[in-house]
């Protein structure tokens, strides 16, 4: 064998097992990131309050129910106050089995309430199917609404709006229900939507997904994956004026069943009065 028949091989080699990593190993490792957060305007009595998120769960093709209860799991042992779902529980073209959902996520426990938002994908393929979905679980949807957690005479309000890429996100209906007193915590599944939120200066944290962090991270490449509103803010805690984002990687694929560099992710957001 000649060195560049070799190097082929070779090459050939390091590309099959580079893919057997990524479809096999980091799509089935789920990153659990805790991230302590820093609330402006938070009441003391809110100090140390928990809220898991999860994000694009894109059931069907490498999500499976077992898959997704898994997670879950995971989620529960944290014993958060709230969870926070931001969107894309289905995906385009791909068929949904309802059931798929409705079972695991049944499962989802936490202190104060379950919320939810929609994302573009949901809205393109089976919107009725995953407000059955929603509707068939503890899940509060936040379609352009409000609600609101109180500790004696504290509150902590949650908001969210539906999907940006889909013209709609209704941002005035929500400011219009929010009230003037107190934090608000923003659900809108695109990340680069916190341009317009932080605009308003009306809350003090924004959480989204629909980036899937790039999904297959390359040097120099991973931006050429990324969606459309989710190119400024990728992944990971930014701080966008007075507000902060925090952009979680989905548990998910689109496209191709791959994830490299870049593994599914539960986020632990952690917040703290100062």
């Amino acid at each position: 064998m000649n060195l560049g028949t070799s190097l082929l091989v070779g090459a050939a080699g390091l590309a099959v097992g580079a893919l057997t990593y990524a479809h096999r190993i980091e799509l089935n490792r789920i990153d659990v990131q805790e991230i302590p957060v820093p609330l402006r305007q938070l009441d003391p009595a809110f100090d140390g309050y928990t809220i898991a998120q999860i994000s694009d769960i894109h059931m069907g093709g490498s999500m499976t129910p077992a898959r997704l209860a898994a997670a879950i799991a995971v989620v529960n042992r944290y014993e958060p106050d709230v969870i926070a779902i931001t969107g894309d529980f289905a995906t385009r073209r791909l068929p949904l089995n309802v059931s798929d959902l409705i079972t695991p996520l049944c499962q989802l426990r936490a202190k104060d309430a379950l919320f939810a938002v929609l994302g573009n994908h949901d809205y393109r393929n089976a919107r009725a199917a995953v407000r059955l979905a929603i509707r068939s679980t503890e899940l509060t949807p936040l379609h352009n609404a409000v609600q609101t957690i109180r500790r004696g005479d504290a509150v902590l309000h949650f908001a969210g709006v539906e999907s940006v890429i889909l013209h709609r996100a209704r941002l005035d209906r929500v400011l219009a229900a929010l009230p003037a007193d107190g934090p608000a915590i923003l659900l809108a599944h695109e990340p680069d939507f916190a341009l317009v939120a932080a605009a308003t200066r009306r809350f003090a944290l924004q959480l989204s997904g629909h980036s899937h962090g790039g999904q297959v991270r390359l040097p120099f490449a991973a931006r050429f994956v990324l969606p459309s509103f989710a190119r400024r803010y990728v992944m990971g805690l930014y701080r966008v004026g007075t507000m902060q984002l925090y952009v979680n990687r989905g548990l998910g694929t689109v496209g191709i069943p791959f994830r490299f560099n870049c593994p599914p992710e539960i986020t632990i957001l952690r917040l703290s009065a100062r």
